[in-house]
C-alpha cells in the first residue's frame, strides 16, 4: 500500500506513530547523551542548569584524573578477566544442563529442575553464605566471581525451553539413527542451532559480571583483586570528600568542585562503554532470542 492511497484517518496514524516513537527514542537517548557532554563540561555550568545541547567550558580534566588512577587499569584488568571467565564458565555449565533437563527421557528431570527453582525463592541469606565461601576458601580470590555463581536459574529455564521446544525430536531421531550419542548430537547439532539463544544468555551473564558490585564489596579485601565496579566507587567518594574541601582548605574544594561532575560522568562513561562496544555485534541474535520462552500462537 502506498502513501498516496491511504486514507486520511491512517495517514494521521502513521504520523502520530512516526512522532511516538521519536519521542520514546530521544527519551532514551537523551540520558547518554547528557551524560556525554556533562563529562567534559565545566561542573558549574552542568549544575546551574545551563549544559542542555552542547558542551560548554570543555575540558578533559576529569577523564585525565580517572585514566591517572593506575587503580582504574588494575580494575580493568580484573572487570575483564572476571567477566570472560566467568561468562565462559556459566554457559559451559548451564547449556550443558538445560540440554540434560530437556530430555524428557531423563526421568530425574523435574526432580533436579524442582532443586534449581526452589533455590530461587529460598536462600541461606549474607551470613551463611560468607561463611560457606570463607569454608571453601575462596574468598579473597578471582574464583569467588566464578564458581558460586556459575549458574542462574532464570536463564536455566529460558535455554531449556529453547531446547524443548525449538529443536525438534525428528532432528535427534535423525541423528540418533546415525550412530550419534547425546553428547555428539550436543555437540555438533544442538550448539549450533542455538546461536541466538547462547548469544542471549550469554549477554545476560556478560552484563551480570561485568557490573557485578556486591560480590567485590563483601568478598574481596586485596585492592589487587578488586573489580573496577569497586575501583570506580572509591575514586567517586574520593572525589566527593575531596571536592567538599574536606582537609584541604576551601581553594582546593573549590577547585575540585569545578570538575566534580566531570568525574562523575567520566565514570559513568568508562563503566558502561565496553557493553555498549559489544552489543552492536550480537544484536542480530538478541532480536530473535529475546523472544525465546515467549507463547506462540
Amino acid at each position: 500500500m502506498t502513501f498516496k492511497s491511504k486514507s486520511i484517518g491512517e495517514i494521521c496514524f502513521t504520523i502520530a506513530l512516526a512522532i511516538l516513537c521519536v519521542l520514546i527514542f530521544l527519551l532514551i537517548a537523551y540520558p547518554l547523551y547528557f551524560i556525554i557532554i556533562a563529562s567534559i563540561s565545566d561542573s558549574v555550568l552542568v549544575s546551574t542548569g545551563k549544559v542542555l545541547l552542547f558542551p560548554k567550558g570543555v575540558s578533559f580534566f576529569g577523564y585525565g584524573e580517572i585514566f591517572n588512577d593506575s587503580r582504574i587499569w588494575v580494575g580493568y584488568r580484573n572487570t575483564i578477566l572476571y567477566t570472560v571467565a566467568g561468562t565462559a564458565v556459566n554457559l559451559l555449565v548451564t547449556l550443558p544442563a538445560a540440554y540434560v533437563l530437556s530430555r524428557k527421557e531423563f526421568k530425574a528431570g523435574k526432580i533436579i529442575m524442582f532443586a534449581f527453582v526452589f533455590t530461587m525463592f529460598f536462600n541461606g541469606g549474607l551470613i551463611p553464605t560468607y561463611l560457606l565461601m570463607k569454608d571453601l576458601n575462596i574468598i579473597n580470590t578471582i574464583w569467588v566471581f566464578i564458581v558460586p555463581f556459575c549458574v542462574n536459574v532464570f536463564y536455566l529455564i529460558i535455554a531449556r525451553t529453547f531446547f524443548e521446544n525449538s529443536l525438534p525430536k525428528e532432528v535427534y531421531e535423525a541423528a540418533a539413527m546415525d550412530g550419534c550419542s547425546h553428547f555428539t548430537y550436543f555437540i555438533k547439532v544442538a550448539l549450533p542451532l542455538s546461536k541466538a539463544l547462547i548469544s542471549v544468555v550469554g549477554l545476560y551473564y556478560l552484563v551480570g559480571h561485568w557490573n557485578d558490585f556486591f560480590t567485590g564489596l563483601i568478598y574481596i579485601r586485596s585492592n589487587e583483586l578488586q573489580p573496577l565496579q569497586i575501583v570506580l566507587r572509591d575514586i567517586l567518594l574520593s572525589n566527593q570528600v575531596f571536592s567538599s574541601g574536606a582537609g584541604s582548605g576551601g581553594g582546593a574544594g573549590g577547585y575540585a568542585q569545578r570538575y566534580a561532575d566531570q568525574i562523575k560522568y567520566g565514570v559513568i562513561i568508562i563503566s558502561t562503554l565496553p557493553i555498549l562496544t559489544v552489543y552492536p555485534f550480537i544484536q542480530k541474535y538478541f532480536d530473535k532470542g529475546v523472544m525465546i520462552g515467549s507463547v506462540k500462537g
